[in-house]
């Protein structure tokens, strides 16, 4: 894990910015060591349930790849693509 704050709302609930910092771990996971995809798909469904708007989405994905280097949309695509497989993604 590197040195970088993950985005957050700060008015989100103790329970939404856990579901939310779920799939920030997750997504790490997808480029440092691998997850399988069905394992990051429900930490991504569970961030949904706080980020509904897909324009919110983006900004926080832009925002955490800004920060990290590793992307939301690509890791989302792959998962969906290949969701019975193990995520591993490069970048």
């Amino acid at each position: 894990m590197q040195d970088y704050q993950y985005p957050l709302d700060m008015e989100w609930t103790t329970k939404e910015i856990i579901l939310v910092v779920n799939l920030w771990q997750a997504l790490e996971d997808s480029y440092e060591k691998g997850i399988s995809a069905e394992k990051f798909l429900d930490a991504y469904k569970g961030f949904k349930t706080v980020v509904k708007s897909i324009g919110e989405e983006r900004k926080l994905g832009r925002e955490f790849e800004k920060l990290s280097g590793y992307s939301l949309y690509k890791a989302v695509q792959e998962a969906k693509t290949h969701p019975d497989k193990k995520l591993r993604m490069k970048g």
